[in-house]
């Protein structure tokens, strides 16, 4: 960072522990809108679990179940894989474009805040990591609820529907390897929908900061 008289100022490398503690501070601030944010992948991690769990359900019953079970479930899996494939894409796609959409607003109400910490000789890369972790929390957070809400429900659904069977035919080992997987796509689309504010956010001047009056 250059200061008035050209001579370059020492900027601050600070703990990742500080930028955690910065993204805390930051999501509390904005609750409800870190509420909103964290609902659209809530809504995308349990349907996508949802369908994983959908599938389980009626592999283990297919492979285990009575004989008017598999009769009954065969009828019903010719059409459905690739509506499953188009509708999951397209709701991860709108938890991406909901995230940065988001995030780019975050940007827009903290230019003064932003400003003031490049300023003091916060890093571009400090900078960038604070929007990428307060991005990281809510994608981790909303993907816990979303595979419980996504599993919880599927589970309770084919309990009424085909009783005990639901459960004692249910691939656990698997179900645990899906459970994984959804929670990894959860934080990746979520820091990818932070990447590109976060590259603003980095990017920002700090003088054309301190004189907005968002």
């Amino acid at each position: 960072m250059v200061n008035e008289s050209g001579r370059v100022q020492r900027q601050i490398v600070l703990p990742l522990s500080k930028a955690m503690e910065i993204s805390f501070k930051s999501l509390r601030i904005r609750f409800w809108r870190s509420i909103i944010t964290t609902s659209g992948i809530v809504l995308g991690i349990a349907f996508l679990m949802s369908i994983f769990t959908t599938n389980l359900v009626n592999k283990g019953l297919l492979e285990k179940g009575t004989l008017e079970i598999k009769m009954s479930l065969e009828e019903t899996e010719v059409e459905s894989a690739a509506k499953q494939i188009w509708l999951v894409s397209l709701s991860l796609l709108v938890c991406v474009v909901g995230i940065t959409n988001a995030m780019l607003m975050s940007v827009t109400e903290r230019y003064r805040e932003i400003g003031t910490m490049k300023c003091l000789g916060a890093l571009d890369g400090f900078i960038r990591k604070l929007f990428l972790l307060e991005s990281l929390l809510q994608g981790l957070f909303g993907s816990m609820i979303g595979v419980l809400i996504g599993c919880g429900f599927v589970i309770i659904v084919n309990l009424i529907k085909y009783g005990g069977q639901a459960v004692s035919t249910f691939p656990f080992f698997e179900f645990l390897g899906y459970m994984v997987l959804v929670l990894i796509i959860g934080v990746v689309i979520s820091i990818m929908g932070a990447l590109f504010p976060a590259s603003q956010a980095a990017k920002m001047v700090p003088a054309e900061a301190m004189r907005s009056e968002v």
